[in-house]
């Protein structure tokens, strides 16, 4: 069965690092993934089944990351349109047998994802009603110094809606939405520069961060409450990449 696109979701999340093989086992003991070969790229399954399949590791000894990869209708016009509103295109437009199609694109302050039209459609959304299930992804944050200029391109270019929230002493925090759903969120702390963050679900954060801080993961945040949201904390794996996890108060954190 063909499921439907859904642009503007964020649809697969990429490990990049010098020591995937490293990553993959913190990963495995921390959140519970387990690992499989489709050719030389090693992917993530969350469960047992094909559809809990939720990213892959890649080899980069540039820069540890996790790579973000948003849904498009047309990879090579959203392309052009970063690069006409002052991002850069990093890979250009290409083909993945079997995947869809994919370039790799950072937005005018340097925060990186990749545009993908994934051949069959997107998966469905997670009901708004119930929490996330658990070791999957479910948000992914903006982070950078100049969200108002932020939020203008990524409107521009990937047809977000604006909504804005007020977070009493934590000031103000801005949601990208499409289609009436929220996408992710926007935030003015970028302490390292422009990234996206993204979310993990988990049972139990504390015990999650405990794990990982054994396994030589670096505690950057929490765990801590955030009223009518839920409990998260972030950390960055042995590699250097960092990730956030949440156990979300539904429906869905709020979001």
């Amino acid at each position: 069965m063909k499921l439907a696109r859904t642009p503007g979701k964020f649809v697969w999340f990429e490990h990049a690092s010098a020591d995937p093989k490293r990553a993959q086992a913190f990963y495995g003991e921390v959140l519970g993934w387990k690992t499989r070969s489709w050719g030389a790229y090693e992917m993530i399954f969350a469960g047992e089944t094909p559809d809990t399949m939720v990213g892959g590791y890649v080899v980069d000894a540039k820069r540890p990351r996790w790579i973000s990869y948003v849904s498009v209708e047309d990879v090579d016009a959203v392309a052009r349109a970063v690069a006409e509103n002052g991002g850069r295109v990093l890979e250009a437009a290409r083909d993945v047998p079997g995947a869809g199609r994919i370039a790799r694109v950072s937005d005018p302050q340097g925060a990186e994802l990749s545009l993908f039209t994934k051949e069959g459609g997107d998966p469905p959304d997670a009901r708004r009603d119930e929490a996330p299930p658990a070791r999957r992804f479910f948000w992914n944050e903006l982070h950078t110094r100049d969200p108002l200029r932020a939020l203008a391109f990524y409107e521009k270019v990937l047809g977000y809606e604006r909504q804005t929230l007020e977070m009493g002493p934590a000031g103000r925090y801005h949601l990208l939405a499409r289609g009436g759903a929220g996408r992710a969120g926007v935030s003015d702390e970028a302490e390292d520069g422009a990234h996206w963050l993204p979310y993990v679900s988990v049972d139990d954060p504390d015990a999650t961060l405990s794990r990982a801080r054994r396994l030589g993961a670096e505690i950057c945040t929490g765990p801590l409450d955030i009223p009518g949201v839920g409990r998260f904390g972030v950390f960055t794996d042995p590699t250097g990449a960092s990730l956030a996890v949440m156990k979300a108060i539904p429906p869905a954190g709020g979001h």
